[in-house]
């Protein structure tokens, strides 16, 4: 299934890719797209494209999901977001892990064309944390622009988590309840989806900034995944506090190269795969442990205000 809002420049494009899918029997797929309160041609377009629309009340993609897993008759739900377009043999490689009766869910992989220095960066970002699932057996952590997931998985854990009013970290959420009921997680690297990623730096700099404000709300629920996941490298958190401080009078010059120390592994990796990326790797480093810590902050500072990161009145 498929949230979309304002989305009638892609979704077509995201339908009619998951429609070419098969499954490893060749079966193919029934779309649904909750058409979340868009303004634009987001619901005529998915319609025009094979798809079965459902019409939300722009409440957010968690509560689209949570109404599309409600509409879904199949045991098996696949979410993809509606800015991807998986790519041939997308959906049996998700599902291939199913047959193993553990497995509650699994994750796949962005991929991108792009040749912007910003977006070519980011899909670098990315493959570090891809290299860094697939080391495991089992993960804790999946974003559902490429995801599956067990219906009866879904029911126990009560679904999305409705409080989350943007595209943020509500899939994150929702994979550290579903392990901490017991379920596996896996990651599949060759279930691919094609993605427009944030090609400029503000773009980039915006969509940190909003991940760690949520991400407050969904530490403040899970703290244990402040210390670790098998999502995020674990250099990233110490660039939060490294960043900060290196424009601290008397801290500053050891702070700033201890941050470039950390930033070596993925610089890199981003030499070896894009030597040009790789040479501004370390500024784009930089603005991002900035943007997210700004975002933490404002987070922070929300929750200690009263008013908290999630609506106050429906607040755990």
């Amino acid at each position: 299934m498929i949230p979309a809002r304002d989305a009638a420049h892609c979704v077509g494009a995201a339908v009619r890719a998951v429609r070419d899918q098969r499954d490893a029997e060749g079966r193919g797929v029934r779309v649904i797209v909750v058409d979340d309160g868009s303004v634009d041609d987001t619901a005529a377009v998915a319609r025009a494209a094979g798809a079965e629309v459902l019409r939300g009340a722009g409440e957010g993609p968690a509560k689209a999901r949570n109404l599309g897993v409600a509409a879904a008759a199949s045991d098996l739900i696949v979410f993809v977001d509606a800015d991807c377009t998986p790519r041939p043999g997308f959906l049996a490689a998700l599902l291939e892990p199913f047959a193993d009766a553990q497995v509650g869910g699994v994750k796949g992989a962005y991929e991108t064309e792009q040749r912007e220095l910003v977006a070519r960066f980011v899909q670098i970002e990315y493959e570090e944390r891809y290299a860094r699932m697939a080391r495991r057996r089992w993960i804790d952590f999946v974003d559902t622009y490429a995801a599956a997931y067990r219906r009866e998985v879904l029911e126990e854990v009560g679904g999305f988590d409705e409080r989350y009013r943007l595209p943020s970290t509500e899939d994150q959420e929702l994979s550290f309840r579903v392990v901490e009921r017991g379920y596996r997680l896996c990651f599949v690297a060759q279930a691919r989806v094609g993605h427009l990623h944030a090609a400029s730096l503000w773009g980039y700099a915006r969509k940190k900034a909003k991940i760690g404000y949520y991400k407050v709300a969904t530490l403040r629920r899970h703290p244990g995944k402040a210390l670790e996941d098998s999502h995020t490298p674990g250099t990233l958190k110490a660039q939060l506090l490294l960043a900060p401080l290196a424009a601290v009078p008397l801290l500053g010059a050891p702070a700033a190269l201890t941050f470039l120390a950390s930033a070596l592994p993925l610089t890199r990796r981003a030499l070896r795969r894009d030597p040009m990326v790789g040479l501004v790797a370390p500024g784009l480093i930089f603005v991002r442990a900035l943007a997210l810590g700004a975002g933490v902050v404002a987070g922070g500072l929300a929750e200690l205000g009263g008013a908290g990161v999630l609506p106050s009145a429906e607040r755990a």
